[in-house]
């Protein structure tokens, strides 16, 4: 398997912790205690004290609030918006990454005053990380499916008055390929798909050549897959693959997501001391 010490370099406690909570945090019953979460990051190379002020960083956001055990022993829960913030993540983190249909698309068109430009650059930066390309300033694109998502995010942080929403396709004048690779740097997402297939298609082809699957070793190898994977479904929002390159690494990176969790996520789950079925009612 990978070398633990080598990957947690790779992948910061805070966001290995919010990892956690999203692939088995939710169907813990009541609060994670304080010692549990040192003892399950602890088996990602995390030592104690990084633990405990990425929990602080954590509460300070809002995404993690300090309750007791029904035991008496002290952990935190998710919050309301963390839970959200989870359940709106699953849609993108559990589905198939492959290249889309298409669908046609969705546009976001923003207009924001000069008196109030630091929401400006709050809504490029959400747009942004909820997969949408530039079309031209303020005009912002997406495929059609993340409509929702896009105007559930955008009325969370209150910048809906800022915003129309279309949808629609292109029509040209340019081919849509060609557009398309104006509107996304392409070869920078093609990088990112590659970095996982260089940090995990190996850890897959280990597994495969085993008949075992050690929940220690399976909640390991999977949490650190999960946090790598978990942000390539924003930086590539699945283009159709009509528009792509051919051989597009995405293709073989979502393989690769799609085999490991379905080999270790439940193996995991018994490290954590939850059931699988338990993980997949909290999604």
């Amino acid at each position: 398997m990978i070398n633990v010490s080598e990957q947690h370099a790779q992948h910061a406690p805070r966001s290995l912790i919010v990892t956690l909570y999203g692939a088995y945090g939710r169907a813990v019953p009541g609060p994670v205690p304080v010692s549990e979460l040192i003892r399950l990051l602890a088996a990602v190379g995390v030592d104690a004290p990084s633990v405990r002020s990425s929990v602080s960083r954590l509460k300070r956001r809002g995404l993690l609030v300090p309750a007791r055990t029904a035991a008496g022993a002290a952990g935190y829960a998710l919050s309301a918006e963390a839970r959200q913030l989870l359940d709106d993540g699953d849609r993108r983190v559990y589905a198939t990454a492959s290249p889309g249909e298409d669908e046609g698309w969705v546009l976001a068109v923003f207009s924001v005053p000069e008196s109030e430009r630091q929401k400006r650059h709050v809504l490029r930066s959400r747009l942004a990380a909820l997969g949408f390309g530039t079309a031209a300033p303020g005009v912002w694109i997406a495929p059609a499916r993340l409509y929702e998502e896009t105007r559930h995010s955008l009325r969370r942080l209150g910048l809906d008055p800022y915003v129309d929403l279309f949808r629609g396709e292109h029509l040209g004048y340019a081919a849509t390929a060609e557009a398309v690779a104006r509107w996304w740097d392409l070869t920078a997402i093609a990088k990112q798909h590659e970095a996982f297939l260089d940090a995990h298609a190996r850890v897959l082809h280990a597994w495969e050549a085993r008949t075992d699957t050690p929940p220690e070793e399976a909640y390991r190898d999977y949490l650190l897959m999960l946090d790598s994977w978990r942000q390539l479904p924003y930086v590539d929002p699945g283009l159709p693959a009509s528009l792509l390159p051919g051989d597009w690494p995405g293709v073989r990176s979502a393989a690769v997501f799609r085999a490991l969790h379905g080999r270790l996520r439940d193996a995991g789950a018994v490290f954590v001391g939850v059931s699988g079925d338990g993980a997949d009612e909290a999604r």
